[in-house]
Formats: structure tokens, C-alpha cells, sequence
């Protein structure tokens, strides 16, 4: 799409991209069952109040007539590119911004203005020879450096993709409801993340670590009371509930599995399907351990 590599469509007479940060890095927080960005409300409603209020700024530091537009995330812009062109970071091999300040934990914006300014120097590549984040990719998603195959990616398997999880790549998800962090926790460059001052205040800190038999319960309300103005609201009962199961396939014992029976009813054909795999899971995994082969 053109508008993706020439902002003059998306706004008449643009001279400038202003690329801005919002880091997400938190004292004490550690991987876990959902992504780190996603335990805190939804950054889109967090950032754009800020965004405005700068956009209005830069607007006014130009002559009369000036006009800027921003984004957060969903508009038309390239924005790791940008951004490395800005000097903010550095493209990493694992595809994602990389900043010699922030490490990999931090939110993108981006402000489109007709307002002419003097550009920051471009960042280059400080990967090196590090292979940390191919190596540590549960799904071999990363198939060279710099090339990422989404389709495989625990983050499009547990949030983009709408349907069923592939069969194969169920395993290799294992806790993991929401997102992936892993080739952004290996990175060295974490060692110089700071902590988000913006993003601290709207923390979940009970996002860390969800209990999966708790999340199979929930009805379609409790799941709206729980979620809502929040990342994970995106995914939909059906979605999350999609990927609680696979997690406990992957990881429960038999405490679960009277819960998942229940839940291989559940009205959603999407759930019922795989809390089903994740029935013959666990009973695999019971009978292996009591060394009986199962039926």
C-alpha cells in the first residue's frame, strides 16, 4: 500500500515523522503465561491521550496552517523502519525494535506533521553475532536472521490467528495464553531497560501469572468484567479460552480434567474442539506416568 511508504498520502505536504517510545520494562516482572505489554490496560487508549496533546504542540510550533497527525501502532506506517531511520533503535533479528536505552520492552508512536525539522541520525544494526533470539524461539519461527514466518509465531497463534491452532505447534505453546516473549527476554540489550514511568500506573499486576482452571470457567459477562480495556480483550472469550485449553493439554495434570470435559461442551465449537485435544492430552500423559498405555 502506498500510503505505508509515502506518508505524503496519508497527510498533503508531510515533512516529518516524529517516532516516540513508551517503555513497558517493569521492576520485578518476569516471563510468564501472557505477554509483558498485555498486563497493563490497553496502551492504544493510554498513549493517544499524551498523543493529542503533543500533536496540538507540534501543531502550534510551526506557522499558521500547520497540520500533524498521529498514530499508535494501527496507522499506515512502517514504523520499525521509521524508527531506526529516527535513530530511536535498531531492527533486531528477531524483527522487532531494538533500543540501546530501552532494550526490547517498549510501545511505538508516531506523530506525521507538515512541520519541516532537522532529522536524528539513523541507528544501525548492534545485533552482531548474537543468535540468542533464534535459538530461543519455541516454534522455530524465526527461520533466518531478520526473517520471522508469522504463521508459526506464538503471538499470531495466540492473538491474530481466529480459528483453530494448528495440531503440531499445540505443544510448543505451553503456558502460554497470550503472546510470547521469549525472543524479546534472551536479548542482552535488556541489561540497559528502563522502567516505564507512563505505563507503571496502569499495571495488571494479577496479569503476571493467570490460573487456567479459573479462566475455563468463565462465561461470556465475567470474561467482558475481567478483560475489558485491556489487550486481552482483543482475543474474545472464545479465543482466550481457546488457548487455556491448549495450556492446560500442555502442562495439567489430573486435577483438570474434570473442568475440561465440562469444557469439551462448551457452546463455542472452537473451545469444545480444543478442550478436547487437551482431554487426550492429560489422559495421555496420566497413563504414560502410571505407566499404562492409554486406550
Amino acid at each position: 500500500m502506498r500510503e505505508r511508504t509515502d506518508p505524503q498520502v496519508v497527510l498533503s505536504g508531510a515533512r516529518s515523522i516524529i517516532t516516540l517510545a513508551a517503555s513497558y520494562h517493569c521492576r520485578g516482572s518476569q516471563t510468564g503465561s501472557v505477554a509483558r505489554y498485555a498486563r497493563f490496560d490497553d496502551y492504544h487508549n493510554i498513549l493517544s491521550e499524551r498523543l493529542k496533546i503533543l500533536t496540538d504542540f507540534v501543531s502550534q510550533l510551526g506557522e499558521s496552517g500547520t497540520r500533524s497527525q498521529w498514530y499508535v501502532d494501527v496507522g499506515p506506517v512502517l514504523e520499525r523502519d521509521v524508527a531506526q531511520r529516527a535513530g530511536l533503535g535498531f531492527i533486531g533479528k528477531h524483527t522487532n525494535l531494538i533500543s540501546r536505552r530501552l532494550g526490547n520492552w517498549f510501545f511505538l508512536a508516531e506523530i506525521i506533521t507538515t512541520l519541516a525539522l532537522e532529522p536524528d541520525l539513523s541507528e544501525r544494526t548492534r545485533c552482531g553475532s548474537c543468535r540468542r533470539c533464534i535459538k530461543a524461539c519455541p516454534t522455530a519461527a524465526i527461520i533466518a536472521p531478520f526473517q520471522l514466518d508469522a504463521r508459526y509465531c506464538i503471538s499470531y497463534l495466540t492473538i491474530e490467528l481466529k480459528g483453530s491452532i494448528p495440531v503440531a505447534l499445540r505443544p510448543a505453546i505451553g503456558n502460554r495464553i497470550f503472546g510470547c516473549d521469549e525472543c524479546l527476554l534472551v536479548c542482552p540489550w535488556n541489561r540497559f531497560a528502563r522502567e516505564g514511568q507512563i505505563m507503571k500506573t496502569y499495571a495488571r499486576p494479577g496479569f503476571t501469572q493467570l490460573d487456567l482452571l479459573d479462566l475455563l470457567t468463565l462465561g461470556e459477562s465475567e470474561f467482558t468484567r475481567r478483560f475489558a480495556g485491556t489487550p486481552i480483550q482483543r482475543v474474545r472469550r472464545r479465543g482466550l479460552l481457546r488457548n487455556v485449553c491448549v495450556a492446560l493439554g500442555n502442562t495439567g495434570g489430573e486435577p483438570v480434567l474434570a473442568e475440561l470435559h465440562k469444557a469439551t461442551n462448551d457452546a463455542d465449537p472452537l473451545v469444545a474442539q480444543h478442550a478436547q485435544w487437551a482431554v487426550e492430552q492429560v489422559t495421555a500423559r496420566i497413563s504414560t506416568h502410571r505407566g499404562v498405555l492409554p486406550d
